[in-house]
């Protein structure tokens, strides 16, 4: 499907999973996409990047879920910081194993998960919703007890797809894209180039399939779709670009390249730099 037909898909409220990490291989096309639509009131679960802080500064984000927001070599996403510093959107920050263990019990279908992290921290103390659990068994340990981070659907990015939805990742990382996936009713995956069944072990080993095609709704070819975040090893972050999007007012950066469709952004976009 197009981008505009998996977001179509979406409503306000939902709980949406954004895959990726911080300013890497993140399904950015797919989050233009939801720009041009219509959907708000979300709650946006997310290792936070450009993603978070599109959406935060075009406010539809009603909750985010998040371990941080960065662009990584800008170690603090701007429009994300300013929306929350004029309390736009409502924040539960945990630790990045906490949001970990709360995919992870989401993908098992389990309530929560028992975790050590954010123990004797300040995470406790800013999510007073959340709950200790003791051990059953001898040493009676106290862990805690992180809730199940569950989606109404989930937006990630790969480098290598086939029309099934079984999703290859060529890169250093596969960024718990297939717990996003594996944790949602639905999951939309972009890809930079959809390929036979039978070429996605060519380029590399059976272990870089990363997302199987039970978790997938839909398939989302979509060349760049992760600019101007990188997509290693097929082209890396645009770091002039990322810079042009961080120093400019959220006003002005979005009627100048989200303004059109995303050959538009992708027309603008090259010419910026």
């Amino acid at each position: 499907m197009s981008a505009d037909e998996a977001v179509s898909r979406l409503e306000s409220g939902m709980t949406v999973g954004i895959g990726g990490w911080g300013s890497r291989r993140k399904p950015m096309a797919l989050v233009r996409a939801l720009l041009r639509s219509p959907v708000t009131d979300l709650t946006v679960v997310s290792y936070g990047g450009p993603d978070v802080g599109m959406l935060a500064a075009a406010g539809r984000i009603r909750r985010l879920v998040a371990a941080f927001a960065t662009l990584d070599s800008i170690p603090l996403e701007p429009h994300y910081r300013a929306a929350r510093e004029r309390g736009a959107f409502e924040l539960t920050e945990v630790d990045e194993a906490m949001f970990l263990w709360g995919l992870r019990a989401a993908a098992h279908r389990l309530p929560f998960l028992p975790v050590r992290a954010g123990l004797g921290s300040d995470v406790m103390r800013v999510n007073p919703g959340l709950r200790t659990v003791t051990s059953p068994y001898e040493d009676g340990e106290t862990f805690v007890a992180m809730p199940a981070l569950r989606l109404d659907a989930a937006l990630v990015h790969v480098n290598r797809a086939d029309r099934r939805g079984n999703g290859q990742y060529l890169g250093p990382d596969p960024y718990f894209d297939d717990l996003f996936c594996e944790a949602a009713d639905a999951a939309y995956v972009s890809c930079e180039r959809i390929v036979d069944t039978a070429e996605l072990t060519k380029e590399a080993p059976p272990q870089s399939l990363l997302i199987k095609r039970h978790t997938v709704t839909g398939v989302v070819e979509a060349p760049h779709g992760a600019h101007f975040t990188s997509c290693a090893p097929d082209y890396g972050r645009d770091e002039a670009f990322q810079k042009l999007y961080a120093t400019t007012p959220w006003p002005e950066f979005a009627a100048r390249f989200l303004a059109g469709d995303e050959q538009a952004y992708q027309a603008a976009a090259g010419e910026a730099t």
